[in-house]
């Protein structure tokens, strides 16, 4: 018993701060979505009428929907596989394994406002490197506008999205491979198995607690992804490379409607819940035989 109130007085202070910054603006945004309110004046009730606008009659929101799917399948198909690769490289030991590791990390840890401007630099039609590149090796024609067309507006926000977080996923992996035994390689090399073989059979389910928290880790982030976007287009042009979140802030701090954006906001949250629930159920049975 003493044990267990030393435990809720260590955790007690944490639960409290997640409830005030986390679980109660969730409720005030729920709370605030159900009217139609712009920030100033009197709050109207509206019921649920913001939510079905949002789903029915706003196409630029169903765009940002659009692209969130995009970003994550984005981070599924090409940001954790390379990730992956990667760390298992670096786990067989490589010359300069130290250096390779910090290397990649560092764009992790560089503010996205950051990346963001360093990557406005690379695809800036005028003096952007990319069209640079294409005029100095004879492709002219490939030059273009690359942040002003709606038809590739949102692909050069995915590209710094994808590149800057590999590192992350880099490093998780990693950990998680060094943390298997190396009995376990030893018997499979003495059965005669080869690395391909020992990777499929050891490695990837010994893995699967970290690969489920790296795509839970992957698509609530492009769900919610925001600064990138921002910096780069802002959503545009004409809202073609908009995400929820964007959207969110245009409609709550630009046009003021602090119901609806609320709604928007309420909509991402639980995007994020149900993308994390999910994998949890197809990782559930997975997780129970290794036990």
């Amino acid at each position: 018993m003493y044990k267990k109130r030393s435990v809720l007085v260590f955790v007690l202070p944490t639960v409290l701060i997640y409830t005030c910054i986390v679980v109660l603006p969730i409720f005030a945004s729920f709370y605030i979505s159900l009217f139609n309110w712009d920030g100033v004046g009197s709050m109207v009730f509206c019921g649920l009428s913001n939510f079905q606008k949002m789903f029915s009659n706003d196409p630029n929101f169903h765009t940002a929907i659009r692209n969130s799917f995009v970003l994550a399948g984005a981070s599924l198909i090409i940001q954790l596989p390379i990730a992956f690769i990667l760390a298992l490289v670096l786990a067989n030991g490589v010359k300069f394994e130290k250096f390779f590791r910090t290397v990649y990390f560092i764009p992790v840890i560089i503010s996205s406002m950051v990346i963001g401007q360093l990557w406005l630099k690379i695809f800036n039609a005028d003096y952007g490197l990319l069209n640079m590149v294409l005029k100095a090796v004879g492709l002219e024609n490939l030059a273009q506008p690359w942040l002003a067309q709606t038809s590739t507006s949102f692909g050069c926000t995915v590209v710094p999205a994808v590149w800057q977080y590999v590192g992350q996923y880099i490093l998780i992996f990693y950990a998680g491979m060094k943390g298997i035994p190396e009995d376990y390689y030893e018997a499979a090399r003495i059965d005669g198995a080869n690395s391909r073989q020992t990777m499929v059979s050891i490695t990837i389910p010994l893995m699967t607690p970290v690969i489920k928290a790296c795509l839970i880790l992957s698509l609530t982030g492009s769900f919610k992804s925001f600064d990138l976007v921002y910096v780069m287009t802002n959503g545009g042009p004409l809202h073609s490379s908009d995400v929820p979140s964007t959207a969110m802030y245009a409609n709550l701090f630009g046009s003021h409607l602090y119901g609806y954006g609320s709604a928007q906001a309420v909509f991402i949250v639980l995007e994020c819940l149900i993308a994390t629930l999910l994998l949890q159920l197809v990782y559930k049975k997975p997780e129970a035989e290794l036990t």
